[in-house]
């Protein structure tokens, strides 16, 4: 039976009754008076026992539950979470650095699946398949032009490993469909985005989340750098919304001496637990700038901290989201979970980044929008520091808690380049779609063009702006020569950066984006003169 929101406010109530320690009163079915049940343990059971057997209607017990525990948590804090248990194994991906799949990314082109990259070593690389193809059909179900939606193709695709999944593929120059059976796999999910080298000594990770497998792929990329002879490194969290919470200390690890205090943690019920640094570090003296913004966040700060805190290295970019609460996993016999936060992380000075949340949920969230209209993003000097949450470096650094990492070096939003003709296109995503295509349209001439700088010089002699600015106009945006010259650079960059990215991945993006990204500059030209 599907639930009715119709019984949402009976759902809070079950919630509440709950949450508050309060009498539970109703009437006795012979006299009409109202008997006090008294708080208990079972209160709960209580409540939904009445429910189910004297609800005026039929109701779905366990589809109250469901409902009546998200509303629960949501009264706790804005971290712990409930998670159904069709959504666990998706939730848990990032975490866990794999999925069961068969191997590519794809993107809609014209209500289209188009296969942009194949993992290598994957599934679908072994079995032939290669970027450019078409997926026309899967196990005899037609989807090219069913306008389905992204995540039902996903499913489609997904599934256990050793299953297998049969493919229909348009490749061009093919005359007919090309038939494929794939054997679905643990395909990795790495959250290393990029590492490559930015100049002579300086190189440059980017991390976009923390999973189990974070370190190892930050320890490869770090040994392959220092093999091309990096001293200096700019490792980049910004947009970093966190994630396992070890992967993070293990990194900071690699940039501390043995001892070192890197995060400590404490609850209510969890006695404190500091972790320190061993004597495994493999880049404790190098020249360090961590990037951080207002999206880096949890165990980017944890990180973050743990650097700046022990005078380790240099922040630079805005201050961070402000999450310095625990979860800690909880798994239900009927598959689904819960993250309940357990403890609070303080960064070795012993400060708390984490922000109110006092005024409930909603609140918490619109703190960012808030922070952008008070002009935060724009200036240092905009941000509220508390006098009362000062802490001070072994080094004399002052730094502070209650909501957020504040950087060393602050760097503004960047704005240069931005019109309303460039909001248009961004907006409508035209640029993504006419990069999609222009590969499409090019690839095999492309495909000579196989290392970055190769590519990149010929991309620059194809007039991409002119030709954008016309499929644009096609598309609804009329061009505005004015706005086009404030805008030009930007566009030609991204546009470059995306096509690039289709055909060498991160290795072609980040190099080419760089060159309009103000504050990985200044870091670069920071930490070249340091």
């Amino acid at each position: 039976m599907k639930y009715n929101r119709a019984y949402l406010p009976l759902i809070i109530g079950v919630a509440m009754a709950v949450g508050i320690l309060i009498g539970f009163y109703m009437p006795h079915p012979q006299t009409g008076l109202y008997t006090n049940f008294p708080p208990s343990n079972d209160k709960l059971s209580r409540v939904l026992d009445i429910i189910e057997s004297d609800y005026v209607d039929t109701v779905n017990r366990n589809a109250l539950i469901e409902e009546a525990i998200p509303v629960m948590l949501r009264k706790l804090d804005p971290h712990s979470v409930y998670i159904p248990a069709s959504d666990l194994a998706q939730a848990n991906e990032p975490l866990q650095g794999n999925f069961d799949g068969i191997g590519v990314s794809f993107n809609m082109l014209t209500d289209t699946v188009l296969i942009i990259s194949t993992i290598p070593g994957g599934p679908s690389e072994k079995a032939g398949i290669i970027a450019g193809d078409k997926i026309i059909y899967v196990n005899d179900s037609l989807i090219a032009g069913k306008n389905i939606p992204d995540e039902d193709v996903v499913k489609m695709l997904k599934g256990p490993r050793g299953t297998k999944v049969e493919l229909k593929i348009e490749r061009k120059g093919a005359a007919s469909l090309l038939p494929f059976t794939i054997t679905r796999d643990k395909i990795p999910i790495y959250s290393v985005d990029v590492s490559y080298m930015m100049s002579g000594d300086v190189g440059y990770i980017k991390i976009s989340n923390f999973a189990l497998t974070t370190h190892d792929e930050f320890k490869k990329g770090l040994r392959e750098l220092k093999e091309q002879g990096m001293k200096k490194l700019i490792l980049d969290l910004r947009g970093n919304s966190g994630g396992v919470m070890d992967a993070a200390t293990q990194i900071a690890d690699e940039f501390l001496p043995e001892g070192k205090l890197i995060v400590f943690t404490m609850g209510k019920s969890t006695p404190r637990q500091d972790v320190k640094a061993t004597a495994q570090g493999d880049f404790e003296t190098g020249e360090l700038v961590v990037l951080i913004d207002e999206w880096s966040a949890s165990a980017s700060e944890i990180l973050a901290g743990a650097v700046q805190d022990n005078d380790r290295g240099t922040i630079i970019g805005r201050r961070s989201f402000g999450k310095g609460l625990v979860q800690e996993p909880v798994m239900f016999r009927d598959g689904s979970g819960m993250r309940l936060t357990i403890a609070r992380y303080y960064t070795p000075t012993g400060r708390s980044i984490q922000k109110p949340y006092d005024e409930g949920v909603d609140k918490y969230y619109e703190d960012l929008g808030n922070r952008m209209m008070h002009g935060e993003f724009e200036e240092a000097d905009s941000i509220r520091q508390v006098d009362s949450l000062k802490f001070t470096t072994p080094g004399g650094k002052v730094v502070y808690g209650g909501g957020g990492i504040m950087p060393d070096i602050f760097i503004p939003l960047d704005t240069t380049g931005v019109s309303d003709y460039f909001l248009a296109i961004r907006n409508t995503g035209l640029l993504y779609r006419y990069a999609m295509k222009y590969t499409e349209d090019n690839r095999e001439t492309l495909r000579k063009y196989n290392d970055l700088p190769a590519l990149s010089k010929w991309l620059d002699a194809q007039n991409l702006l002119a030709k954008f600015v016309a499929y644009a106009g096609q598309n609804g945006v009329p061009a505005n020569n004015r706005q086009i010259e404030i805008s030009g650079k930007v566009i030609t960059v991204q546009l470059k950066a995306y096509i690039a990215r289709n055909m060498i991945d991160n290795k072609g993006f980040y190099p080419i984006w760089q060159e309009i990204d103000r504050t990985l500059l200044d870091a670069l030209s920071y930490i070249e003169n340091n």
